[in-house]
């Protein structure tokens, strides 16, 4: 009877411990569930722009009250870096849920590790949003990207300095760029400023001309390369050519001299992306003194007046919590017309949520730019810009158009700087 007893009680010990194991791995399981589903983490840079977006929509995102952002900020070069070396080392490990990808750099990760992204199209209506957008950040028919801000460009001139020369707005508005060469030369001779900056080393105005012209460094299949007989790269060259021969144009050679040569009046004009905006108006003493008109074209046939530069897109890794980093993303940015009138106003982001037009803070006046409704402009000519396909080699193609742009402006002839380009870029991208 003792022995009984004692196995029974032996047994029953057993029994305890094992549900009370079970129990203990259980709640922790479910805890880390909760924690995995409700906690989701994004890279992106720029805290006062992308950054403070994603903060922005985690305040507007209702669907879940235990719902959390972190939010890790990376300069655009280390998530580059960072995403490489993760993607290829096969892993995920240490990868976050939501990630920002400049637009001219997504295919290249797209086409390489397409399983390592989350398909997005169900989660929102990819029409809602600008049609030069959709291309960088679909694949394969599949939409990965939900897009975020645009990279429309404009002209932004300085009316005041304008008027010093003679001219007024409209004098610059609808314009091509052999038209904007002719007045900044009237610039450079009557008040002796400059109409724009260029850096030799940064080709992003180029990219702005050519794709105005609906063309790009690769033809529409994204891979090959598309130099030796491009019309609107030739021209686009001529151009840039002109602008430093001719003294129109303010060399400088890194980010800090370029906001310098417009807030401190050496020059009367910036044609580039609308996210230049806050910098503009950051030199308050120049308030009522800026419009902005539509972007100069290229002078071949075509070409309209409207273009982007730069522009980046959200996309979700396929790793545990995609479901949830998904649905943040569409009930925010992919379809809360509220939420972007809150981005335009707290932030200054401008989106390219098609529906988010029509809202009252589209349409609002800015007296910084003497009362002109900005926003609503740079909406209207958004809706203009061609689709490119940027394919996988934007930077990789830059790196050789900016040598042979040194040999250009040195004297090369154009034929010969776009051959070898050509040669170059075929044997490189092969």
């Amino acid at each position: 009877m003792l022995k009984k007893i004692f196995f029974l009680m032996v047994a029953m010990t057993l029994i305890m411990t094992a549900c009370s194991s079970g129990s203990s791995n259980k709640g922790g399981g479910k805890d880390d569930t909760k924690k995995g589903n409700n906690e989701i983490t994004a890279w992106a840079w720029d805290p006062k722009f992308n950054i403070a977006a994603l903060k922005l929509a985690e305040a507007n995102y209702k669907d879940d009250q235990d719902f959390k952002l972190k939010v890790i900020e990376n300069g655009q070069p280390d998530i580059v870096q960072k995403l490489n070396t993760g993607l290829s080392s096969g892993t995920m490990k240490g990868m976050p849920n939501i990630v920002l990808i400049e637009d001219y750099r997504a295919q290249s990760f797209l086409q390489a590790y397409p399983d390592a992204f989350y398909d997005l199209s169900q989660s929102f209506n990819p029409q809602d949003f600008a049609d030069y957008k959709i291309a960088p950040t679909s694949f394969n028919g599949k939409q990965y990207g939900l897009p975020f801000d645009t990279g429309v460009t404009g002209l932004y001139v300085r009316t005041d300095m304008l008027k010093d020369a003679g001219l007024s707005v409209d004098d610059v508005r609808d314009i091509d760029w052999d038209e904007f060469i002719s007045i900044g030369k009237t610039i450079r001779d009557k008040i002796g400023k400059g109409f724009l900056t260029l850096d030799p080393n940064d080709l992003g105005t180029i990219r702005m001309m050519i794709q105005s012209a609906g063309s790009w460094y690769l033809k529409e299949d994204g891979v090959t390369p598309n130099l030796a007989d491009n019309e609107a790269l030739k021209e686009a060259f001529r151009v840039y050519k002109t602008l430093l021969d001719e003294k129109i144009a303010v060399t400088t050679s890194d980010w800090s001299q370029f906001l310098a040569a417009f807030n401190n009046g050496d020059i009367a004009g910036v044609p580039t992306g609308n996210w230049i905006t806050p910098s503009i108006k950051a030199e308050e003493s120049q308030s009522g003194k800026w419009a902005v008109v539509p972007i100069p074209r290229l002078p071949i046939k075509g070409a309209v007046n409207a273009s982007n530069l730069g522009g980046s897109s959200f996309y979700v890794l396929n790793i545990d919590g995609k479901e949830k980093a998904a649905d943040f993303l569409g009930k925010t940015f992919g379809s809360d017309k509220d939420f972007y009138q809150k981005l335009v106003k707290e932030v200054g982001a401008l989106g390219t949520y098609k529906p988010a037009t029509e809202g009252e803070a589209y349409k609002s006046g800015d007296d910084f730019f003497g009362g002109q409704k900005v926003v609503e402009d740079f909406s209207n000519w958004m809706s203009q810009i061609p689709g490119v396909n940027y394919g996988m080699h934007t930077y990789a193609i830059e790196d050789i158009l900016v040598a042979e742009m040194q040999n250009y402006l040195s004297g090369k002839n154009i034929d010969d700087v776009m051959n070898d380009a050509q040669k170059q870029a075929e044997a490189q991208l092969k």
